[in-house]
């Protein structure tokens, strides 16, 4: 995916509130000045004299409504600035006061109701806790993995990371991950999996612990820093335990003995390599068959229940119902 410009800091509520408001004092001054500069084309059916407050009166008057003719323009240049000035700026101002209101009612109601019910809607997603490196890796796999960005939840305590977020089309929430209501607001105990990669073990571990006791049945994978904390967080509940530092290590030591075992990683756990490692569940039609006989796929490890079998150890052992297996796919390259 290219990259996308990002430039931070918006204006908050108030203070777009307070330039609007400028904006509408200087247009009905700009409004006010004309008409005082030009006061003898005025006529007030009134009293006859046109005063400094009747000006005033006027010109708001006039700004935002057509007038009630107390007071009018008789000379041509007055009629001339109130068609070609004052009614532009009136037009200017109606928007400002829609827009406005928009903004600080309408829309708000608006995204509160798209956003309950988005939210409404949120089952089977897959939640990120964090969206430092790790985290925004993850967003961009899973999105590369053809999952859809209605059903990715970024969950970030840093809210100039959730509008990069944002950016992917991913729902976001402000907030702690370690409290239960933020994770709550993400529907956590609707989620299939969980990321956790806030960047710090402490913290992995807590929002493990949150997680697990709020969705019994998610997976949940962490990223740890430290190995002595994997064991910690193992404990919490963690379905799967990744140390980028400890398999950086691996891999590295792993290149001494040849110059393309890097490259082949690589293209296993990457959406962008030629082939591809995927999980899945052994299909009604491929019950009783040998991994071997299985077309379109290499099948490299069967789990089945607690135990991993190897398929290079038993070539021989055929696949049950409910069984999960690991394979390798080779993925079609266009011309």
């Amino acid at each position: 995916m290219r990259p996308r410009f990002y430039r931070p800091g918006r204006l908050s509520p108030l203070t777009t509130l307070a330039i609007r408001g400028v904006a509408v004092l200087v247009l009905v001054g700009i409004a006010l000045g004309g008409h005082w500069i030009d006061r003898a084309g005025l006529r007030d059916n009134t009293d006859g004299a046109v005063s400094f407050l009747d000006i005033v009166y006027f010109t708001v008057i006039t700004v935002t409504t057509v007038g009630y003719g107390d007071i009018v323009p008789v000379s041509d240049s007055a009629r001339m600035f109130d068609t070609f000035v004052v009614t532009p700026i009136r037009i200017f101002v109606f928007l400002i006061f829609l827009g406005s209101a928009y903004s600080f009612m309408l829309r708000q109601g608006w995204e509160r109701w798209r956003m309950g019910l988005a939210r409404h809607g949120l089952k089977d997603h897959v939640i990120v806790c964090g969206y430092g490196r790790s985290g925004s890796a993850a967003v961009s796999e899973l999105l590369e993995r053809g999952h859809s960005p209605g059903r990715i939840v970024v969950v970030d305590e840093d809210s100039s990371r959730l509008r990069l977020a944002e950016e992917w089309g991913v729902t976001t929430v402000e907030g702690d991950a370690t409290h239960n209501k933020v994770l709550e607001i993400a529907k956590v105990e609707s989620a299939s999996n969980v990321i956790v990669c806030p960047g710090r073990d402490d913290t992995a571990v807590l929002i493990i612990l949150t997680c697990r006791r709020l969705a019994p049945h998610a997976g949940i994978a962490v990223s740890i820093a430290a190995i002595e904390n994997e064991l910690l967080a193992r404990d919490a509940g963690a379905s799967i335990i990744v140390n980028p530092v400890s398999f950086g290590g691996q891999l590295l030591a792993q290149c001494t003995t040849g110059p393309h075992v890097a490259d082949y990683v690589t293209d296993l756990v990457t959406r962008g390599g030629r082939i591809e490692l995927r999980e899945r569940a052994v299909k009604a039609e491929e019950v009783g068959r040998l991994p071997r006989d299985i077309a379109g796929s290499q099948i490299v490890r069967i789990y089945r229940g607690e135990q991993a079998i190897e398929v290079a150890q038993t070539d021989a052992e055929r696949l049950l119902d409910g069984d999960w297996v690991i394979e390798l796919i080779e993925k079609a390259t266009g011309k």
